[in-house]
């Protein structure tokens, strides 16, 4: 997986080798996990991101391995968000131009957070080059089309994807078909061609679809009645317990519809402090680190 790791096997056996592969991927993972915790609005993305990214990249024709690489890749592109102020990352209306600058930053600040991890190179392309375009209008380096990663180019379709389809605190999230319209139009100059045709293509199959507005497989967002789709459940949660909006604090209790969909009823109750102490989803995390070192 990686020269720093391969080069441990004279003095470590495989066990030990994997379970180091896999603490610092974790401890990656888990940051970012945290990162994104912070916007409610987002809850979800980078899952999202990292199934369509590994999605993508099969269809591209690249390796497992390759796949599944670009897959955490995705997974991290945010991580430089960290260092981006509450008041503007969560930030309840458009953002004004100083404050997208301030957003801009967030490819180099991800890198410098983990240029001096061992795994490092795994995932710089996604975390540096996400937003470069094709016409080099893209940042922080306007790279051109023969200078992005292909691992950059394919989250980049995944993320804006993404941020189309969701909800914000100033919109609704826009149906697939207009966001599939968006990125055929943008062909060349904000998406790399033959991968942005293979996503429409994709995406007009129904292929995505499971994924949109999912926080994970077979796990939709749950909509709070102030804030919207924003709650998320994890996949061992059943009906009877509570979860909480981490928008507006708002408590509720899962239940199931006529058609057996799981949905969330307000109790009319706000959460207490300790109910929205988030703690990273382990079960998610693992399932992302056992496909990698599968296919290594």
């Amino acid at each position: 997986m990686n020269e720093a790791l391969s080069a441990l096997h004279p003095y470590f056996n495989d066990q030990d080798v994997n379970a180091l592969q896999r603490g610092l991927l974790s401890s990656l993972l888990v940051m970012a996990w945290a990162v994104e915790a912070r916007d409610p609005y987002t809850g979800g993305h980078l899952w999202r991101v990292s199934q369509m990214a590994r999605i993508l990249a099969s269809a591209a024709g690249v390796t497992e391995l390759e796949a599944e690489k670009i897959a955490v890749g995705g997974f991290l592109h945010d991580l430089g968000k960290i260092a981006v102020p509450d008041q503007i990352l969560t930030k309840a209306d458009r953002l004004t131009d100083e404050e997208f600058d301030v957003i801009r930053t967030h490819p180099d600040a991800g890198w410098r957070l983990v240029m001096d991890h061992p795994l490092a190179s795994l995932v710089e392309a996604p975390i540096r080059s996400h937003h470069e375009m094709p016409n080099g209008k893209g940042y922080p380096n306007g790279l051109s089309s023969e200078q992005i990663p292909l691992a950059a180019k394919v989250v980049g379709i995944c993320d804006a994807f993404d941020a189309m389809t969701s909800t914000r605190p100033y919109r609704a999230g826009m149906p697939i078909d207009k966001a599939l319209g968006i990125i055929a139009a943008n062909l060349g100059s904000q998406f790399d061609t033959e991968l942005g045709k293979l996503f429409v293509a994709q995406g007009q199959e129904g292929v995505f679809d499971h994924i949109v507005s999912h926080s994970d497989h077979g796990i939709p967002l749950l909509s709070c009645g102030q804030c919207g789709p924003v709650i998320v459940m994890r996949r061992e949660q059943v009906a009877g317990e509570h979860v909480y909006c981490r928008c507006c604090a708002g408590e509720y209790v899962l239940a199931a519809d006529e058609q057996h969909k799981q949905i969330a009823l307000s109790t009319g109750k706000l959460a207490t402090v300790d109910k929205l102490t988030e703690v990273a989803d382990k079960r998610l995390i693992d399932e992302l680190i056992d496909r990698l070192i599968a296919a290594s």
